[in-house]
């Protein structure tokens, strides 16, 4: 398939911009999961090579010296799973406070974003029970007790 076939058939969702890139609301068009630096690099190899280079959108933010990855999941699915300590979720509740997420366009200057795996038509998201068995994996990253579900 040529470059520009490929590019035909990208599966690019409302909330991903044209160009460069844009902070988007987590809650609204996705919850995210964020994992630190070549932890949240291991999950996200694990997840893509588990799903078969079908992962859903993950981002990666950040340079040498600091990194975030990023799976973004459905909306409203990020606090009904107890995810392993280190892992941050973000997704809407009522009263707290609001955290917006990064998201880079699939093409052109988006530094200091990248798309780790972006979204297509089959995984416009990332699953988020598959999400969870990767890091509740042993010796995906730290061995730690589990942060309850509100």
């Amino acid at each position: 398939m040529t470059m520009m076939n490929t590019m035909q058939h990208r599966h690019r969702p409302s909330w991903v911009p044209v160009r460069g890139h844009r902070l988007r609301l987590a809650g609204v068009h996705f919850d995210a999961v964020r994992i630190a630096g070549r932890w949240g690099e291991a999950v996200a190899d694990e997840l893509i090579e588990r799903t078969e280079d079908d992962a859903g959108p993950i981002v990666c933010a950040g340079g040498a010296d600091t990194r975030w990855v990023y799976f973004l999941l459905p909306p409203g699915t990020v606090h009904r799973h107890d995810w392993p300590l280190g892992v941050q979720r973000y997704g809407w509740r009522p009263h707290r406070s609001v955290t917006y997420v990064g998201v880079p366009a699939l093409e052109g200057n988006t530094w200091p974003l990248r798309w780790y795996s972006e979204p297509t038509r089959t995984a416009p998201f990332v699953a988020a029970g598959a999400l969870l068995a990767v890091t509740s994996s042993p010796g995906a990253g730290p061995a730690a007790p589990r942060s309850p579900a509100p």
